[in-house]
């Protein structure tokens, strides 16, 4: 299942102007720095933002994401033509020898179920050379993050090119630990379209993170602080042997 904030074509126009601040995805670009990474596995790849600024960079990228829409916005994109993209997820990925694997900002959290969630490690360890590294992010569970996600909080107005004004706004729908349901408002002051997308994020704490990729054959090198979200993030970096 896709949330609709990713597979409506409508909505999917409007990821990248509605987050313009990309700032954490420094870390990750940092990190294949660091690693010497020359060719990369963008897992939940979405509009493409970290794919192409690898590809500007000259790595080799591989952008994979079950959200058609947020895929064809990627592939529209200048330069896209660098980027090797697919339609789909990490549990059916081609044979791919990669330096490094990356799921940013939410994509770990947005694989839900367990056994997704085990077979997305073992497609991204599969599709690593030995020695690369899996790079994924979690929010802290104890920061109770979702406690942000109402209405008053999260409401704004933004000025959107070719769409004009549009509202959006979070609302908590449940919390049922370790899964977190909220729904995302979008009023479009253009025609008065109101569209809804809701979603479901799984709370994984840092020890059943770190268990998971170990049982599907990672090493745990460290695991470190978002710079950008100080305490609020597990940012884990894995090794497969």
């Amino acid at each position: 299942m896709v949330d609709d904030c990713f597979g409506h074509p409508r909505l999917a126009a409007l990821y990248d102007p509605l987050d313009p601040d990309r700032s954490d995805l420094d870390v990750y670009a940092a990190l294949a720095e660091e690693f010497g990474a020359r060719s990369v596995l963008d897992i939940g790849c979405g509009t493409g933002v970290f794919a192409l600024l690898l590809a500007d960079r000259g790595i080799e990228v591989t952008g994979v994401d079950p959200a058609l829409a947020s895929v064809d916005v990627a592939r529209a994109k200048p330069g896209a033509d660098r980027v090797r993209w697919i339609h789909g997820d990490a549990t059916a990925l081609p044979p791919l020898r990669v330096d490094l694997a990356t799921m940013t900002a939410n994509v770990a959290q947005a694989v839900v179920e367990p056994a997704v969630w085990r077979g997305t490690l073992r497609g991204a360890r599969e599709a690593l050379r030995p020695g690369g590294r899996l790079v994924c992010e979690t929010r802290d569970p104890a920061r109770r993050a979702w406690e942000e996600w109402t209405r008053e909080r999260s409401r704004r107005v933004t000025e959107v090119p070719g769409a004009g004004a549009v509202e959006t706004w979070f609302e908590l729908l449940d919390v049922r630990l370790p899964l977190v349901s909220f729904r995302s408002n979008f009023v479009f002051g253009a025609d008065g379209a109101v569209l809804t997308s809701e979603s479901t994020l799984r709370f994984r704490g840092r020890e059943e993170v770190e268990a998971d990729l170990v049982a599907e054959g990672f090493v745990v090198d460290e695991v470190r602080d978002a710079p950008d979200r100080p305490g609020r993030e597990f940012v884990f970096v894995a090794r497969r042997p």
